[in-house]
């Protein structure tokens, strides 16, 4: 069976972890190593201490299709929508620059959710705040906060 370790939960981990285990047809032992309390890396929604209810994405907010990355990577969009990960986005966001062709979407249950449907996907086991040192060239590894 082949071992693959894949250190961090964020887009390109969990999206990672998910074509292996889609590509791969051998059998397949999958971890997911992060240093943060969850996943989600750049693409973390936290919830209001005071409202479970009430969340807020910290890092992207919509998620563009340029035509350029419709004709790559179509599959992936469709994928997201048909499980409604991805929604339209209807209305409009001040600041936001609409290019010809540009169509914007939203992760209604927060844009983790994109990261935390990838990493199911996978079937991986998904370890949370490990460390990796490098001491003296020997790789040492901490499964709580260093000192």
């Amino acid at each position: 069976m082949a071992r693959v370790l894949i250190v961090g939960a964020g887009l390109t981990g969990s999206l990672c972890a998910a074509l292996l285990k889609k590509e791969t047809a051998r059998p397949l032992h999958l971890v997911v190593w992060d240093k943060a309390g969850d996943s989600g890396g750049r693409m973390t929604t936290a919830n209001s201490p005071h409202n479970p209810q009430s969340t807020v994405d910290l890092g992207a907010q919509y998620i563009t299709r340029t035509p350029h990355y419709a004709k790559k990577h179509q599959s992936f969009y469709d994928e997201l929508l048909v499980h409604g990960i991805l929604k339209p986005l209807t209305s409009p966001i001040e600041g936001m620059v609409m290019k010809e062709g540009d169509c914007n979407f939203v992760a209604p249950q927060g844009v983790s959710s994109i990261i935390k449907h990838y990493l199911k996907e996978s079937g991986g086991n998904r370890y949370i705040k490990i460390y990796i040192l490098l001491v003296l060239f020997l790789w040492k590894i901490l499964t709580h906060t260093p000192l």
